[in-house]
């Protein structure tokens, strides 16, 4: 029988709860000055950074986390975990090299047998997981999903003067959002954009497949630089500020909206001078820009899940606000999400 689609049902999705965890370990930028050439006064002019969380290895992992990040969300939408029908994970450190730690995570919660997909897209990661969420609800596929970004970069860092101006910017953590069906209109909008061309400004080589065979075997790597992130800083910043400004005018143009509409805007936490640089564009106050790069560093997929829920904690998120979400990173890639709460 043909499928008639004057019949078909286009659904809203909503986000109904947010939860997110941290480490315990707080590492100061004075920690950080006693393992390499650097200082408090230099790590907070360059990057607004003032401590990050760094996990302990003998206890954290990114699906156990993920996992205190998905059940803190799901308490808050008075939901459960068997209420999830399906997980997308924003990650680029899973514990393992393959599989993802989506699965792990699903382990950990108990949910054995429904779907996780994984996305790999790095500080763009989250919002990208939330678009394909919610293409998942609105064609309705799927009532409940679990949207995850969670990181552990500590243990990769060169915590040396050789590695400095990436050591000192990165942390761990998760971050968790339920979305669920929804007859009224929650996620407004998703814009997602990708330029490969930049790959190689800002990426971790290692361990790759497109090597040789030789070279590709553990005991066979003698410079284990490739495993080390490489940053073209200046570079990363100058297209980050114009592209956030880009996705950000696309989202709110999509809706007929204007900047002034922004109730919150919530940006990945990569540098709080890129955040102070994009709400000096946009002219909006203080209390309408959501920043927390001073407390946890650049948590990659998991920073906007961990901004929106203290946001949220803190009562910055009221019903019928306008959140606005925005994201650049490796790729290079950079998104938008604009969302009724």
């Amino acid at each position: 029988m043909a499928l008639d689609f004057n019949q078909c049902r286009m659904y809203s999705s909503k986000i109904v709860g947010l939860g997110h965890y941290v480490p315990e370990t707080v590492i100061t930028n004075q920690y950080l000055s006693n393992l390499m050439d650097t200082n408090n006064e230099w790590i907070i002019e360059r990057t607004g950074i003032q401590e990050r969380r760094w996990i302990d290895p003998a206890k954290d992992t990114v699906g156990n986390m993920s996992a205190k990040a998905a059940r803190l969300a799901l308490q808050r939408a008075n939901l459960t975990e068997k209420d999830v029908d399906f997980i997308v994970f924003a990650c680029i450190t899973s514990d393992y090299y393959f599989p993802g730690s989506g699965v792990i995570m699903q382990r950990e919660l108990g949910l054995e047998g429904i779907g996780a997909l994984e996305v790999k897209n790095a500080c763009s990661g989250f919002i990208y997981a939330l678009s394909v969420a919610d293409q998942f609800i609105k064609t309705g596929m799927y009532k409940t999903v679990l949207v995850v970004g969670a990181e552990i970069q500590s243990t990769a860092l060169d915590i040396t003067t050789r590695g400095r101006n990436t050591a000192v910017i990165f942390g761990d953590g998760a971050g968790a959002a339920i979305l669920q069906r929804s007859d009224k209109p929650g996620i407004l909008s998703t814009h997602l954009h990708a330029d490969g061309r930049f790959a190689e400004e800002l990426y971790v080589k290692d361990p790759g497949s497109s090597r040789p065979h030789a070279e590709r075997q553990p005991e066979q790597f003698l410079d284990t630089t490739g495993f080390k992130v490489v940053m073209n800083g200046n570079l990363v910043f100058k297209h980050a500020v114009v592209r956030f400004m880009e996705v950000i005018n696309e989202a709110l143009q999509a809706n007929g909206m204007k900047k002034e509409d922004i109730s919150l805007l919530v940006p990945h936490q990569a540098n709080l001078r890129i955040s102070q640089f994009i709400q000096q564009k946009l002219e909006l106050p203080d209390e309408k820009v959501y920043n927390n790069i001073m407390r946890y560093g650049n948590t990659t997929a998991a920073s906007i899940p961990i901004a929106m829920s203290e946001a949220w904690a803190e009562g910055k998120m009221k019903e019928n606000d306008v959140i606005c979400l925005a994201a650049f990173g490796s790729g290079f890639t950079w998104a938008s999400a604009l969302i009724r709460w």
